[in-house]
């Protein structure tokens, strides 16, 4: 579970750290106007914010199946349990 949580991750922390070490970094300090920036170099924001939510969502999902799973498990060792409490 934990392996598969870490390669999410990594899936999907990889492509927005590769994203971000290509774009050139502006001079500290120095404030550069939107329209002053060429279009090939300006980050439209709607794909972060769509992989944001994705991001979300699918954590949520695997919290979700992590705790079903769980109580499935749980709910069989209470009924293994509670026929062993019968049976004596």
């Amino acid at each position: 579970m934990k392996k598969t949580v870490l390669l999410l991750l990594l899936l999907v922390l990889l492509p927005g750290a590769l994203l971000w070490a290509q774009q050139p970094a502006a001079p500290q300090g120095e404030f550069v106007p939107l329209s002053s920036i060429p279009q090939a170099e300006q980050l439209p924001a709607a794909p972060l914010v769509i992989a944001a939510y994705a991001f979300v969502w699918v954590a949520l999902l695997v919290y979700v199946w992590s705790l079903w799973r769980r109580m499935t498990k749980l709910e069989r060792e209470l009924a293994d349990l509670q026929r062993r409490v019968q049976k004596q």
